[in-house]
């Protein structure tokens, strides 16, 4: 929201509270402060409703280059002769091209490279679970198939998202979950074994 319209939303805010209950004034202007102050609480929660859902598209579209990355690796690594290894390092090394072009856009690299030292060695292991992820991924797809592959690191996000937002885990902040997105968690669980073994559960029912 513009630096304007907040300042009009806080003066509304301040000339709401400077109100006294004895104090005469006109319906007509009353009516009119109420509606202008609707107007911007409803400017403000239909913002953020807005970023919600695109924030909530972006993580849809991860989602999809996990995927596809997985198979782009996959068919990486078959290329050079089933190296899961150097296809991953190559990918790696793409990524670190892409993010550093991208660092440099953005400036301040210097600043802060000078904090790293001041870190716990903890708060540095995101690149070697990174490297892990996409090792396993370029190991495990022609192996278990893509789909499999994929429910189950699904499967394995949701279950430790849960764990990490429900008690703080990584000194992340408390978000404690509901009795509705266990029951969303579960239906999730149900729907990867299905999809691990719906054939054969289906196979066993018809015999």
């Amino acid at each position: 929201m513009p630096g304007t319209a907040h300042q009009e939303c806080d003066r509304l805010r301040e000339n709401r509270t400077r109100m006294q209950p004895g104090r005469a004034i006109p319906g007509a202007r009353r009516r009119h402060f109420h509606y202008n102050l609707a107007l911007f609480d409803s400017g403000i929660t239909g913002r953020k409703s807005f970023m919600n859902a695109v924030l909530f598209a972006l993580a849809f579209c991860v989602g999809i280059f996990i995927s596809v990355q997985a198979a782009v690796n996959s068919q990486l690594a078959h290329a050079l002769h089933a190296n899961s290894v150097v296809a991953a390092l190559i990918s790696f090394s793409v990524g670190t091209v892409v993010l550093g072009i991208a660092a440099f856009a953005r400036g301040g690299v210097g600043e802060s490279l000078a904090l790293i030292g001041q870190q716990p060695l903890w708060k540095l292991t995101g690149g070697m679970l990174g490297a892990a992820f996409v090792f396993g991924t370029v190991f495990l797809a022609p192996r278990i198939g893509l789909l499999n592959l994929v429910v189950l690191v699904i499967a394995g996000q949701l279950l430790m998202s849960m764990a990490i937002d429900n008690f703080g885990l990584v000194q992340m902040a408390v978000r404690k979950v509901s009795a509705i997105r266990m029951a969303g968690a579960l239906v999730v669980v149900a729907g990867v074994t299905l999809t691990l073994f719906g054939d054969r559960i289906v196979a066993a029912l018809g015999r």
